[in-house]
């Protein structure tokens, strides 16, 4: 945790820097830890631990702005490193948008702590308890296929705290942790191939972790892929994993992105307001979840967070815009980023909506490929399943999906009701018409 003492520094921080020539500071304290075990087959692999513990200082000096960091938290030591700070920060160009945020838009409540995000029992767990839960999910599918080549599994945790001042009247503080479990298979397939695939579970309370039968998951997703073959090309419908679903979804939140926005480089600019994509498409930022990862009371630059519509029956309602960009665009600021995304949802599970589907393509991995930023433009390339009859009768791997993400968005016909919930994008499985496929 962020102590008494680490805050007083930080505050003793900001009131040095503005009497040493700052106008405006802020000054945070990060900190925290992380341990993971990952055993591969019937051995521990690697073993890392790390802890972290920095001050960050923002400075606004004589129109100009700029950030230093230290793990040194001396008194003594700062005060050099301040002045130092200070000194280089004049040399910068003058910009006139890096100011703190308007006072009336910060979080009041001090602490995120009403989420509920951090849970003591990630200082509690053992050594001996992480090394055995890894061990435990590789030896669920070790030895029992003969087709099995390899299995690793991972056991992960962590804690993060924060602590943010500055001299516009902001002071808040939040703490989180984290528990994951994974594994991955790789099995023989036909001639040299050597499909593999992966599972996982993650979550902010030990309780809440998933501890059995990701092994035997990992396992069951390598051995659907043996087989694999490309399909003829062609337009086709094309059902999305819940899984991997957020990499279509990626590009779209970086175009809504103040940066974007301000260069120009977003094939959404100048459409707030305007229905771009499908009415099936309903997205919301959720960041005041409790018990979420993801959830928030604040952002980076202590804004409050509130509740946001994202697309509204296929209208774009909000960009996410932080004090900087929305200065240089003289626009409102909202917040640097989304926190909590998740979709309204539909009424039918996968099983469900796969029994709906003949000649379709269900993309279970996406695997490489990009997106044009200012166009929309994208080339992915894919694996997964051929859909024939309401049954998955292929699998399939080496194609590209092709198009623009307008395109794509407008023609999402279904969204499933099994969102991901150890994500903060809680991405249910989609169905979008008409998508270019390019196989044999």
């Amino acid at each position: 945790m962020i102590t008494n003492e680490q805050k007083e520094l930080a505050r003793r921080a900001m009131e040095y820097a503005l009497k040493n020539g700052c106008q405006a500071c802020r000054v945070g304290i990060y900190g925290g830890s992380e341990t993971s075990f990952d055993v591969r087959d019937t051995q521990l692999d690697k073993l890392q631990q790390a802890e972290e513990s920095q001050m960050v200082i923002y400075l606004f000096v004589d129109g100009r702005y700029g950030s230093i960091s230290t793990n040194r938290m001396d008194k003594n030591e700062l005060e050099t490193f301040i002045r130092n700070g200070i000194a280089s920060t004049r040399f910068l160009a003058e910009d006139a948008a890096r100011q703190l945020p308007d006072a009336s838009l910060y979080f009041k409540g001090g602490n995120d702590n009403q989420l509920e995000l951090y849970d003591e029992t990630v200082s509690t767990v053992s050594p001996d308890e992480k090394l055995k839960l890894a061990n435990t999910t590789a030896a669920e599918i070790y030895g029992t296929d003969s087709r099995l080549i390899s299995v690793t599994a991972g056991y992960s945790d962590g804690e993060n705290f924060s602590y943010i001042v500055d001299s516009n009247g902001f002071e808040g503080s939040g703490a989180s942790s984290s528990f994951g479990l994974s594994a991955e298979a790789a099995v023989k397939g036909d001639g040299d191939a050597r499909p593999s695939s992966y599972w996982y579970d993650q979550s902010l309370f030990w309780s809440d972790l998933k501890k059995t039968d990701i092994g035997k998951k990992a396992l069951e997703r390598a051995l659907q892929k043996i087989g694999q073959a490309k399909m003829k090309s062609g337009k086709y419908p094309m059902l999305v994993d819940n899984m991997v679903a957020g990499t279509l979804l990626r590009p779209v939140i970086s175009a809504l992105n103040g940066a974007s926005l301000q260069q120009k480089n977003s094939f959404l600019l100048d459409k707030k307001g305007q229905k771009v994509v499908s009415v099936n498409m309903t997205l919301i930022d959720d960041p005041l979840m409790p018990k979420t990862i993801g959830a928030k009371c604040f952002d980076r630059e202590g804004i409050a967070s509130q509740k946001r519509m994202i697309f509204d029956k296929g209208v774009l309602n909000t960009y996410f815009i932080d004090t900087y960009n929305a200065n240089k665009m003289k626009m409102d600021v909202t917040t640097g980023a989304p926190s909590v995304v998740r979709f309204e949802l539909g009424i039918k599970n996968l099983s469900e909506m796969i029994s709906k589907l003949d000649k379709a393509i269900y993309v279970t991995g996406f695997n490489g490929g990009n997106c044009n930023s200012s166009t929309g433009n994208f080339s992915y390339g894919m694996e997964g399943f051929w859909i024939e009859g309401g049954e998955l009768k292929q699998p399939v791997a080496e194609m590209n999906i092709t198009g623009d993400m307008l395109t794509l968005w407008s023609n999402l016909v279904g969204v499933g009701n099994d969102p991901v919930h150890f994500s903060s994008w809680q991405m249910p499985t989609l169905l979008f018409e008409g998508v270019d496929f390019s196989g044999l």
